[in-house]
């Protein structure tokens, strides 16, 4: 089964090759040349297209690694000043690394079922690995999302076998790669310390090891230690200052450009409706504000009837969702709870963060997987979300040419999972 499903996988995401990409294609083409043709001090200075590197030192050495292969296909897609370069050769060579990293993520698959070797199990491991979400954001609309699960699944796995440490400096090295993995760090925050930094004396009793706290600290501080050291090693404070400014750009609006459907969106949708209202009761607005719309890249939303929405609202917003499920894991630091707690982690930043892309809702999905077959409540929660968060995704691909593939990947893998699990 192991070997079909990377097959028939691979076949499929090969056959997607001609397929419509987004600029996010663009984005790590640019990456290439940037970490390819440049020093590392220039790497998130360097602005000469607006896909400036904003992701973590891990993905940018990432980018670097695949980057030493690309002249094998076409050279040209290593120089910075080829903005919007897309031969086929250098298309063919994107996407092939696309599949070749999900790799990563059939391992951590593999290990998951090392521990969880039951049918149902088996079910949720081709449901994952072949999940239309990673069909079209990753080898259509072009991202390395299964590359960056298979890290967070490997985390999983590890606490699932009670190396709560390794799990730590895992989760650690994902953020490193991709730092909307912040969403679930609370989870890891909270299970990571009562569950690994207290140690049990009765069944009844546990003692804080401040031995235990320090060798996790330590473990988490060498890893960031090993991403941030070669740039601060150049220019300390100058470097972490630029690095950080790319990483949180708090400057971009609200919204993403393409609203992800949260509840923000919600509250951007009302804003417009009460123009509306207003509009037709004579009401006067503020002109700037009513023609403010969600921008993708710079400026904030601006909101005619409703409050101006500012970052540390939507912060302490999400911070208040999450609380209930980390209070449960605090008490209750067992490996279920702890699952459930990420998921509403990062359910919760979802739907109240800053800024969220529409992708994100993989985040919720994904993790929710490993626990879809636990329960019966669990399945119809998950099938319920598959369908709208799926569903979700499919403006991304607005092309007429990817309709059809959108529709058929959704309905085949919902018809699959929903049967295969429900009559487990």
């Amino acid at each position: 089964m192991k070997k079909n499903l990377l097959i028939f996988s691979t076949l499929i995401k090969v056959l997607l090759f001609p397929a419509y990409h987004s600029t996010d294609f663009e984005v790590h083409r640019n990456w290439l040349a940037i970490t390819h043709s440049l020093p590392v001090e220039q790497w998130y200075h360097e602005n000469t297209s607006e896909w400036t590197l904003d992701y973590p030192p891990f993905f940018a050495w990432f980018e670097w690694a695949l980057s030493q292969f690309a002249p094998i296909a076409d050279n040209e897609m290593l120089k910075v000043t080829n903005l919007d370069y897309a031969s086929n050769e250098t298309i063919y060579y994107q996407r092939t690394t696309v599949i070749a990293s999900e790799l990563v993520l059939f391992y951590a698959l593999l290990k998951y079922l090392s521990v969880k070797n039951d049918t149902i199990h088996k079910i949720v491991v081709l449901s994952i690995f072949l999940n239309p979400g990673f069909f079209i954001v990753d080898h259509i609309h072009f991202q390395y999302n299964g590359f960056l699960f298979g890290i967070l699944i490997l985390s999983i796995v590890l606490i699932h076998q009670k190396n709560d440490l390794a799990s730590g400096i895992v989760f650690a090295m994902l953020l490193n790669f991709k730092h909307i993995y912040l969403y679930l760090a609370p989870a890891y925050f909270v299970y990571l310390l009562r569950a690994y930094c207290f140690e049990k004396v009765t069944n009844d009793c546990s003692k804080f090891s401040l031995a235990r706290f320090a060798t996790l600290g330590a473990s988490v501080a060498g890893v960031f230690a090993i991403s941030f050291g070669p740039f601060l090693l150049l220019d300390p404070i100058g470097q972490l200052s630029q690095i950080l400014s790319r990483l949180f750009p708090f400057t971009r609006g609200l919204c993403h450009a393409y609203w992800a459907p949260n509840f923000w969106a919600l509250y951007s949708f009302m804003d417009r409706v009460l123009i509306f209202c207003a509009k037709r009761l004579g009401v006067h607005l503020n002109e700037e504000a009513v023609s403010s719309v969600t921008r993708g890249l710079v400026g904030d939303t601006n909101f005619a009837i409703l409050p101006n929405i500012s970052p540390r609202i939507t912060f302490f917003t999400t911070i208040a969702f999450q609380i209930p499920s980390l209070v449960r894991l605090w008490k209750q630091p067992n490996y279920e709870n702890f699952l459930v707690s990420l998921i509403l982690c990062g359910f919760a930043s979802f739907l109240f963060g800053w800024h969220v892309h529409e992708k994100a809702i993989l985040l919720v999905l994904i993790p929710f997987s490993l626990i879809v077959g636990n329960r019966k409540e669990y399945f119809d929660i998950f099938l319920i979300l598959s369908v709208a968060g799926l569903y979700s995704l499919f403006p991304l691909l607005f092309h007429w040419q990817e309709s059809v593939i959108k529709l058929l990947l959704y309905i085949i893998w919902l018809f699959f999972v929903g049967f295969g699990l429900s009559s487990e």
